[in-house]
């Protein structure tokens, strides 16, 4: 699977972003794909995943209530709505495919293939 991310960029604090990963090469509704991000000097975090029908979706708990995950799989692209940004969301994102089944499973071990991320920048 091949997956380009689009959608970063700068942005003050409290506004929003919405990322974008387009799919090819595989069927892509055979994947569980999720979301991660790594700020300078840290490691890669996980931020969300949706299951391959998108009934469930499982947040880390510094980005639930702000932070939304959707797929579409006609299109073959998966999102991550990002509103209420702050500084600490700062980091570069990567969407990944993973052939597990289990969205809770949040370790990068999990996941089979990667984008090359995007910059999302939040300024104070």
């Amino acid at each position: 699977v091949q997956l380009v991310e689009s959608g970063g960029g700068l942005v003050q604090a409290g506004g929003s972003l919405r990322l974008s990963c387009a799919a090819s090469g595989r069927t892509f509704s055979n994947y569980l794909m999720g979301w991660f991000r790594q700020a300078p000097g840290k490691e890669r975090e996980f931020v969300a995943a949706i299951s391959r029908r998108g009934f469930s979706i499982y947040y880390a708990d510094s980005v639930k209530g702000r932070f939304t995950i959707s797929r579409d799989n006609a299109k073959n692209t998966v999102t991550l709505q990002m509103n209420s940004l702050k500084p600490e969301d700062t980091a570069v994102y990567c969407c990944a495919a993973s052939s597990d089944w289990d969205v809770w499973n949040t370790g990068e071990r999990a996941y089979n293939y990667w984008g090359q991320g995007t910059q999302v920048t939040v300024s104070s």
